[in-house]
């Protein structure tokens, strides 16, 4: 049976990592991760600094070897256990934490570099076309140095675009940035992908960037995935505790059992789906968002303040019950309080999120 170029796209994934592992001596970093890309889709690793987010990267890219498993893209295996295909000929490009921009080449050449091979018409097109698409049509002529970093940024998306990679690594690519200025990029930058039609792969430990940018975001603590899923699923129904608590505002309180389908909390009682093999009397965990905490002043129930975040639109409260159990609660600005005071709450929870307490 054959199939056109467009149905094996939807078939076969662009990139496929299946159960790799990646050790540096004896000690294994990345244990059995496996997902896939299709065309035009973009991906983040996400986790904290030490979880082996850029590792995996680098296996793709072709700079670190593996363990075991297999990478492929487009159905040809780039690296498994017994052989790695170099770098340079991976047709992966890639764009680096610190830009990587020669200093010493204007912007027409630096985004040349890796097109050197085609005629001088050719690269002039091809730069045209990439300058207008990052938004800095006539910058040809300037050095890296006469840009600003968000400009530097884009200038390194571009030169890593201008070979039509089958593939697109960005290493904390936004990393030396404000925050304000990371998130716009990453906006920009996934706008320009989209336009594109290119995959891609960011590594980051800013879930807001990731969430900016990614269609399905991979969490990673100590070489292991976790759970991969889009931003609202990770942050509506985490997996685990570790991806409740990493993803997001919010607590996990204490809840007992009661049956089924009711928990016993401090707060309130509370009913949902508890964790199967939890029977009566089991301690468990219940995610709490700032947002299932809702200020009510004619509320009978209370708790105390006991810091607070001022956010410009909204005050982001630290809240104590009697029994010490604190929570988190987003309140409009114009709801002013000062620390020690007592606010009255109301409990709006659509979704339970529960872990049994042996996770």
């Amino acid at each position: 049976m054959s199939y056109s170029k467009e149905s094996k796209d939807i078939i076969m994934p662009l990139l496929a990592l299946q159960n790799i592992a990646i050790a540096y001596g004896h000690h294994t970093v990345v244990h059995d991760f496996s997902l896939e890309l299709k065309k035009g889709e973009i991906a983040s690793l996400l986790g904290p600094s030490g979880c082996g987010k850029t590792t995996v990267l680098r296996s793709i890219a072709g700079f670190e070897a593996l363990k075991k498993g297999v990478i492929s893209v487009n159905g040809e295996v780039i690296s498994n256990a017994s052989t790695t295909l170099p770098p340079e000929k991976r047709n992966i490009g890639m764009v680096f934490q610190d830009f990587a921009l020669f200093p010493h080449l204007n912007i027409n050449d630096n985004i040349c570099f890796g097109i050197r091979q085609l005629s001088r018409s050719q690269q002039k097109q091809r730069v045209e076309e990439l300058l207008a698409l990052i938004g800095l049509s006539g910058f040809e002529k300037r050095y890296p140095h006469e840009l600003s970093g968000g400009q530097q940024q884009r200038i390194a998306l571009a030169r890593a675009l201008a070979p039509r990679p089958n593939l697109l690594l960005l290493d904390e690519p936004f990393s030396s940035m404000d925050v304000e200025l990371r998130e716009e990029l990453a906006k920009e930058v996934r706008q320009i992908l989209k336009h594109e039609n290119i995959t891609a792969v960011l590594v980051t430990h800013d879930q807001n960037e990731a969430f900016a940018m990614a269609d399905n975001i991979a969490v990673m603590k100590d070489g292991e995935l976790l759970q991969w899923d889009s931003a609202y699923n990770l942050y509506h129904q985490p997996n685990s505790p570790f991806v409740a608590d990493f993803i997001g505002q919010g607590v996990l309180i204490d809840g007992l059992v009661v049956d089924e389908t009711h928990i016993k909390t401090s707060l309130a009682p509370l009913e949902g789906i508890v964790p199967e093999g939890c029977k009566a009397g089991c301690t468990v965990k219940i995610l709490v968002r700032p947002d299932d905490i809702l200020h009510d002043d004619c509320s009978p129930r209370k708790a105390k303040i006991i810091a607070r975040n001022f956010q410009g639109a909204n005050y982001l409260y630290t809240l104590e019950l009697d029994d010490g159990t604190q929570l988190l609660s987003l309140v409009h600005s114009h709801h002013d309080h000062a620390i020690g005071e007592k606010l009255g709450i109301t409990l709006e929870i659509d979704h339970l999120v529960v872990f049994s307490s042996n996770l």
